[in-house]
């Protein structure tokens, strides 16, 4: 096992792991929101009467938000690990997914959207495209970790397109040399 989880047939880090929780839970969410947009009205009375009858009700608690969790556990949705699997196997699917979502990351929590490994400084690292939505464009920036130490550095907001399979093309078009320059301009 190397530094960070990585292992010969894994040589790239995987984003950590609460920010996948989170990814996935807004997944889970944003699929049981989408059920509850597709019911008919005189659907949701009932099925809200349901939502509330089990399980603790906080009386100040959102009655969308309610129903929103209870469609949660009635739709047929992956656990966590296929869904972790499906996102590793089919990336793209899952960044168009993720530009629809009204719960996109954001600054505060952004995403990993892609990851490539570079030989820089004398030692190596991970370059980490991290990327949020911010009102209806998509930013990123590089976040740069040494494989060895851990050590982290990023550059400033270096990306701005109108969806995240855009900023994510746009990293992965960057040629090595330029990756090395934005490295060096984060160093001391």
């Amino acid at each position: 096992m190397i530094a960070n989880g990585l292992t010969p047939s894994n040589p790239i880090p995987r984003p950590r792991g609460e920010e996948l929780r989170v990814r996935y839970a807004a997944y889970r969410r944003r699929h049981a929101t989408r059920l509850v947009h597709l019911l008919p009205k005189e659907a949701i009375r009932p099925l809200y009467r349901r939502a509330s009858g089990e399980g603790d009700r906080d009386p100040g608690s959102d009655p969308l938000q309610l129903l929103v969790t209870f469609c949660e556990s009635l739709l047929p949705l992956p656990p966590f690990e296929v869904w972790e699997h499906d996102l590793r196997s089919n990336p793209e699917a899952h960044l168009h997914d993720l530009d629809e979502s009204p719960a996109a990351p954001t600054a505060d929590a952004p995403s990993t959207l892609a990851v490539r490994p570079l030989d820089a400084e004398g030692s190596r690292w991970w370059a980490q495209l991290r990327s949020f939505r911010d009102e209806s464009v998509w930013r990123g920036y590089i976040a740069f970790e040494d494989v060895d130490t851990g050590r982290l550095v990023r550059t400033a907001l270096i990306f701005t397109e109108e969806h995240p399979t855009d900023v994510r093309e746009r990293f992965l078009d960057l040629e090595i040399e330029t990756l090395r320059a934005f490295l060096r301009s984060t160093l001391p």
